[in-house]
């Protein structure tokens, strides 16, 4: 019984462990990642970690999950009723800028349709949608912003009223935005009109 009780304080300090020495630097961050990747067991956890803002490793947590993702996205599949309900409590743009990129591969797989796709709930999508909104009308840095674009872009061609939104919110704010902004936005807009 000791054991069952231990394992996952273990498994929690093992992965804070392996975060606390994370840093920016992508090739840190590729190593951590590569050992939750190897370690599947460490999976449950770093999810946990990505939606406790309080956690000194939170952000760090989002950066692996977002790396993890690339390769392994099915892994959330049994998390993404957690997952999307939870978006809108990130507030550090460290810890949102990595999620918002994990919303969009989870939207173009969810729509993919192959044998390795994610299944999306409506409720799921629509907390997406919801947050993605929220990403790119609110002060956040450009790379969560054009990640939101480009989210909502592709559900837009499976909700009617979404492109409308984007198309107004983009316009809108075009000139007040960055040259990075401005490119990703035109790209959408030409494929909108």
């Amino acid at each position: 019984m000791l054991d069952i009780k231990s394992k996952p304080q273990r498994m929690f300090s093992e992965l804070h462990s392996k975060l606390d020495y994370v840093n920016a630097y992508r090739e840190n961050r590729l190593k951590v990642a590569q050992e939750i990747l190897e370690n599947k067991h460490l999976f449950d956890e770093l999810v946990s970690l990505c939606f406790l803002p309080s956690d000194k490793n939170n952000h760090k947590a989002c950066w692996i999950l977002e790396f993890v993702c690339y390769e392994e996205l099915n892994w959330l599949q049994s998390h993404l009723d957690f997952f999307c309900s939870n978006l809108k409590i990130l507030k550090d743009e460290s810890a949102i800028r990595p999620i918002a990129k994990v919303v969009q591969l989870l939207i173009k797989s969810h729509y993919k349709k192959d044998e390795n796709s994610i299944f999306l709930t409506e409720e799921n999508l629509q907390n997406c949608i919801e947050t993605s909104f929220d990403w790119l009308i609110n002060d956040v840095k450009v790379a969560t912003k054009a990640y939101s674009i480009r989210t909502l872009y592709i559900l837009g061609n499976y909700y009617d009223w979404i492109h409308p939104e984007l198309k107004i919110i983009l316009d809108k704010d075009y000139s007040d935005h960055s040259a990075a902004y401005k490119a990703v936005a035109k790209e959408v807009l030409k494929k909108i009109k």
